[in-house]
């Protein structure tokens, strides 16, 4: 860790951090996309056996409902019921969230409202790479089916014996996952996006993954629809002189297991700063501040992914906090929580797009309709200056298609 001025570039530069995108990276997704697009399962097949190396046909892309079933022997067997509790949480969390239709009337007959309907299909990628992201499964799936989504699809790479992981596979089928097939990269992607043979195509995609993944969302939003392009995970701490030592070195060292994040520390206690900065070597900054108050503010300018407020008094501070994926109160609720077992989705927003993304919720899985309904007189009371603004705009067929409304 190393201390960093309030004032310096190098926090300018943390301000404006954004995702490195590599043209060499950009053009190889590109033309992956291209090619499923083309070929479909013989672009996911050829794909597989080169970056996966496993070899298989269009019937294997699909995983069998014996291979989900043979899954459950290969789990230990608390497993389930740890998991139940966490689904249990979750579930309390997001029925809070659905957003219900309403409609409006006045005494003119005029009708305004908004119909919320669930998305038909959505396509869930889950990483496998490093690790199985287990977690992330009911980190995405949950929320969809809240919200009501018809048809949810799973998609995550095999291992080297053309397997995907027991964990993965049992809590897709708890959820009622439809469909689940072993393909992962931008390939599994672009399949999602436009469809295959075996693959159906989906409305919209959600779930992290590397930089190929990422970028094969970015490029395939606008065919379809997606949660978010996320970046390297990120942890900011605020602290003061009455905070934890040992609770905010664990969570920095927490944090330093993913390759690439962020780790900030800002205090505005000089002791805890240089306590921190000398027991600590992990590729981290810490930033020094005259109070509390401009703690706030810097991590505002930030807006980190994940934001623990490690303080007494937490709740004084979050009054305050404007940007920030999720936000951790009290020495007491570290990360881990929200990367498990608290309930919200760990799919937050990274690189300072906290500033205008939030997490995962059951909204990323709704639409709505505007529902409009004028009466005649409605219309009468409204004519005037619909006839202005229309007339400013030169559309004179616009005016006539009300105009012969009253003739």
């Amino acid at each position: 860790m190393r201390i960093i001025r309030v004032n310096s570039k190098k926090l300018e530069s943390i301000y404006k951090r954004s995702f490195c995108r590599s043209k060499f990276i950009e053009e190889k997704v590109r033309q992956i996309i291209s090619n499923v697009r083309q070929l479909g399962d013989d672009a996911l097949l050829k794909y597989t056996r080169k970056f996966d190396g496993v070899k298989m046909n269009a019937r294997q892309l699909k995983v069998s409902a014996i291979e989900i079933s043979g899954a459950y022997q290969n789990i230990s067997p608390n497993f389930v019921p740890s998991l139940k509790i966490i689904m249990g949480n979750m579930e309390r969390f997001y029925r809070r969230t659905v957003r219900k239709s309403w409609r409006m009337k006045d005494a003119d007959g005029l009708v305004l409202g908004e119909n919320y309907e669930p998305l038909d299909k959505v396509g869930v990628y889950i990483p496998a790479g490093t690790a199985p992201l287990v977690s992330t499964v009911y980190m995405t799936v949950i929320p969809a089916k809240i919200a009501g989504v018809k048809k949810i699809i799973l998609v995550s790479p095999p291992n080297k014996q053309g397997f995907i992981n027991p964990h993965i596979l049992v809590v897709a089928n708890l959820l009622k996952v439809d469909e689940i097939y072993r393909v992962g990269g931008a390939q599994g992607i672009a399949g999602l996006a436009f469809g295959t043979k075996t693959i159906p195509q989906v409305d919209k995609i959600v779930g992290p993954g590397n930089v190929y993944v990422t970028e094969a969302k970015r490029q395939v939003f606008g065919y379809v629809d997606i949660d978010m392009v996320a970046g390297p995970t990120e942890l900011v701490i605020i602290a003061n002189r009455f905070s934890d030592p040992k609770f905010i070195i664990a969570d920095l060292k927490a944090q330093a297991e993913h390759s690439g994040g962020l780790a900030i520390l800002i205090t505005n206690s000089k002791a805890l700063a240089k306590e921190i900065k000398n027991r600590l070597d992990i590729n981290g900054h810490i930033i020094l501040t005259k109070n509390l108050d401009e703690a706030v503010d810097i991590s505002n300018k930030i807006a980190p992914e994940h934001l623990e407020i490690l303080v007494n008094n937490p709740k004084r501070l979050l009054k305050g906090i404007k940007n920030a994926g999720a936000i951790f109160l009290g020495p007491y609720s570290p990360t881990a929580v929200g990367d498990y077992v608290a309930g919200p989705s760990h799919v937050l927003p990274t690189a300072g797009t906290a500033r205008f993304f939030s997490g995962l919720s059951v909204w990323d899985f709704m639409k709505s309709n505007h529902v409009i309904g004028y009466s005649k007189k409605a219309l009468e009371k409204i004519r005037e200056p619909l006839e202005k603004i229309a007339g400013i705009e030169g559309l004179d067929k616009h005016l006539d298609s009300v105009k012969v409304r009253f003739e």
